[in-house]
This record gives C-alpha cells, structure tokens and sequence, in this order.
C-alpha cells in the first residue's frame, strides 16, 4: 500500500514511518507533507492508496483535507491521526475509513491498516468500475507494489495451500483470495474442473487423455493441460458439446 503521510510535526512523521517501515507489510510510504493546500495535489502525485492525516494543523484542518481528498477519483483512503477523540464522530461523517490516537501505538497502526475495506487504488479503480458488477482485475501485492491481472486474460485458478495462483500470459501471480469465492463472483467466467481448479470457460477448447488416462483440460493459448476430476468431467463434457 502506498501511504502518505501529512503532519506539520516532522517528529510525528517519522515516528510514523518509522512504524510503517518496521512492520514490514508490504505498505511503501510515497511521501510526506506538513499540510497545506497543495496535500491533495501531492496525493494525487504519488499515487498514494492512504493518506495518514493530522488534524489539527496550520490552514485547512484535516477533517477539511479529508473533504478535498474524498472527491478525488478515485479518492484515497484517509485515516486521521489526533490528540483528540472527539473528531471520531466528524472523521466518519466524511467518510473516513479510521482514526489513530495520538502517542500513534504500533499494534494500533498495524490494525487499522489490516481492516482498510479497500486497500489500493487499483482496487478501488476496479471496485467503482464494476458498481455491483464483478471486478475487472485481480490484485496482489508484489515487491512493495502492487501487481495487477485483467479478469478476461486469465487461463486457470489453482488453488495451493492458503493462496490462490493465478495463470495469465505474463505469468502467474499469488493472491491470497478463496478459490470458492472467486467460483461465486465469476460464475459465467470460470468453471470448476478439480476441487482445487477453476479455468477459463472461454479458453477452455477440449480434453486429452493424461498419465494413466485421466482426463486432462485444454485451453487455448496455455499450453499447460490440467487434470479434470471424474466428479467434474460430466460438466466439462456437457460444456464443450455446447460449444
């Protein structure tokens, strides 16, 4: 995640990022800003997906700043840093995803950044396009940043122990999402052919016999073949007549 941080205190900064560095969660801090106007130009800059904000500063207060941000498209995440608890009910009245109290606790940092409902702009991106539809790419975090796959551009989802690879031309890439999950999001797009696989419908263009005569799933465009379990092989039978 790509955090920056706003704060007239440069203490206050770098004790913070000093806790954001030591967690060692894949969040990347962007930037830094003593506050101002120019916060929401330099959001927009460095692309941050959170912004750690003060509230009590010289100029435009944070709850004034976390207005401006909230109209950016789209808006970054904002949890406000303070001394003082009360703002709590005005933070979430502007959409404010948390609240940090000031002397900012690690755990409590740490926390707050794990139940962020959005966690990156590409997401968010992905989230606005699809309104109630389902999402577009598929997300994860890859050193420090964030890799990201078009929906449409995936072969297979082969579930292995508590990720989820997922294979497109350029490769694969590990999300940590349920294969179930995705089965239900994408019900017109992929198809279970083996309890831990689910496969492009519409790459899905025949079947061959593999080791000892199991049947195994051809896709176009992949030239990997994966095993497709007896449970499932009437379905994908039933699939290919149909197309």
């Amino acid at each position: 995640m790509r955090i920056l941080l706003v704060d007239d205190e440069a203490p206050a900064r770098r004790r913070l990022r000093r806790m954001i560095e030591e967690l060692n969660d894949g969040h990347e801090v962007v930037g830094e800003s003593a506050g101002g106007e120019h916060v929401v130009s330099k959001c927009m800059e460095s692309e941050a997906d959170l912004v750690l904000l003060d509230v009590r500063m010289p100029g435009p207060d944070g709850l004034e700043l976390a207005g401006a941000l909230a109209k950016l498209d789209p808006p970054p995440a904002v949890v406000l840093v303070t001394a003082y608890p009360e703002y709590a009910v005005d933070a979430f009245e502007r959409s404010v995803a948390d609240y940090l109290v000031k002397p900012v606790r690690r755990e409590r940092l740490e926390a707050a950044l794990r139940r962020l409902p959005v966690t990156t702009r590409p997401q968010r991106v992905a989230a606005e396009d699809n309104g109630n539809r389902h999402r577009r790419h598929l997300s994860a975090h890859y050193r420090g940043g964030v890799q990201t796959v078009a929906v449409e551009e995936v072969f297979y989802l082969l579930a292995e122990q508590k990720y989820v690879t997922v294979r497109h031309p350029g490769g694969r890439m590990l999300i940590d999402e349920s294969l179930k999950a995705l089965e239900e999001e994408f019900p017109d797009r992929f198809m279970r052919i083996h309890r831990n696989a689910l496969v492009a419908s519409g790459r899905l263009i025949g079947l061959e016999k593999g080791i000892e005569g199991a049947s195994v799933a051809v896709l176009d465009g992949c030239d990997e073949r994966l095993p497709v379990s007896r449970r499932h092989l009437p379905d994908v039978r039933r699939f290919l007549r149909r197309n």
